[in-house]
């Protein structure tokens, strides 16, 4: 099975487009303020009306509150809701929407509990730790420590671009790939060459 590619922090129709054009099979967009990729539900919204029914439409969410949950889901309509913060199993669980897990790579973590505590249909996504910021650190972690095989979609994300995505690949054996600031001409400006050089070294 060819890996599948997520191209996240998309902040525009037109780079949704430009994505998807490209080949990606996931758009991610990041509803975290906090983010330099940052996108209101309103934007999601108007990005999330030209993502096509042959690409996921994800909305990254870092320790929401309920009501935005309720708000994404109603009103970005995502396929799948990333929970990339500190919610529990039981946060995540209650909206019966499909969900992926976003796992920091922190040292000593049990990544089989972790797995074990959540039901995320639509994968455990694995990223670099970093003591303030939760994804888009640029920064890649050990590989060597993820599970040689898994009964769940793996999802790689963390440091990735053009130049390790092939390694990354052939080494973790991911459902899919995960990338943002690795194919970005500036922080929410995706660079259409870094794109398509992106997906083409994974897929290949």
């Amino acid at each position: 099975m060819t890996v599948r590619v997520k191209i996240c922090g998309i902040t525009s129709p037109e780079q949704a487009l430009m994505a998807q054009q490209s080949g990606a099979d996931a758009i991610g967009l990041v509803i975290y303020e906090k983010s330099p990729r940052y996108v209101d539900i309103e934007q999601a919204a108007n990005i999330r009306a030209v993502i096509g029914q042959s690409t996921l439409a994800i909305a990254l969410l870092v320790n929401p509150s309920e009501s935005l949950v309720k708000q994404v889901i109603s009103e970005v309509k995502p396929d799948y809701i990333q929970f990339h913060g500190d919610e529990t199993a039981e946060f995540c669980h209650q909206f019966n929407v499909p969900f992926i897990r976003a796992v920091r790579m922190r040292d000593g973590l049990d990544i089989e509990a972790e797995v074990a505590a959540y039901k995320a249909e639509g994968g455990f996504l694995f990223d670099a730790w970093n003591d303030d910021l939760y994804g888009g650190t640029g920064h890649s972690f050990d590989w060597s420590r993820l599970p040689d095989s898994a009964d769940y979609k793996l999802i790689l994300a963390g440091g990735l671009n053009p130049s390790n995505v092939a390694q990354a690949v052939s080494i973790t054996n991911p459902y899919m790939v995960d990338v943002s600031g690795g194919v970005e001409a500036s922080p929410g400006v995706k660079d259409p060459v870094k794109v398509k050089a992106f997906i083409t070294q994974a897929k290949k």
